[in-house]
């Protein structure tokens, strides 16, 4: 357990030097992407479960990876195990969490009503790779494993347009 407090510290403050530079251009526009946290999957006829126990924790335990960065918008599928994944980061940052449809992703409204601010999106095992590839503008990330909850994406887009990318696993 020591060990993986002395992790999350370690990566809690990492992870702003890993995105932008506050300090920079308001211009730059930095993403993170996570999967939401585990499902219960006890009813396979639920088309729409809540997180789970162990769900809830990685949850809270995001909210504490994000601790030193400060979000602009969080945004979530309209699910309730995103909603439910994305709402103690939003807590913590006095936001509320906006629905986006995961059939447009990184559309023309979302681009610019982003531009220029640190935004965390929460999805889903396709929607969130999807949504990375969309923002590079290239196919360059798959599908999720199913039973994978860790993975941190973060994009950022330089006021010249020039994007980089990154890929932490959190576990």
């Amino acid at each position: 357990m020591k060990y993986y407090l002395i992790l999350l510290l370690a990566i809690t403050f990492s992870l702003p030097s890993l995105a932008q530079d506050t300090s920079n251009n308001q211009e730059t526009t930095t993403y993170y992407f996570i999967r939401h946290a585990e499902k219960d999957r006890s009813d396979k006829t639920n088309k729409d479960p809540n997180l789970k126990q162990e769900g809830i924790l990685r949850a809270a335990k995001w909210s504490l990876v994000f601790e030193n960065i400060t979000f602009d918008a969080v945004y979530s599928t309209n699910y309730n195990r995103t909603k439910q994944t994305a709402q103690p980061t939003a807590e913590k940052k006095g936001l509320e969490v906006t629905i986006y449809d995961p059939r447009q992703l990184f559309s023309e409204e979302f681009a610019n009503n982003t531009k220029g601010k640190t935004v965390l999106v929460v999805g889903h095992s396709n929607t969130t790779p999807a949504f990375v590839n969309a923002v590079l503008g290239k196919k360059k990330y798959d599908n999720i494993d199913d039973n994978n909850n860790a993975n941190l994406y973060i994009v950022t887009i330089s006021p010249s347009g020039e994007k980089s990318d990154t890929v932490l696993v959190i576990d």
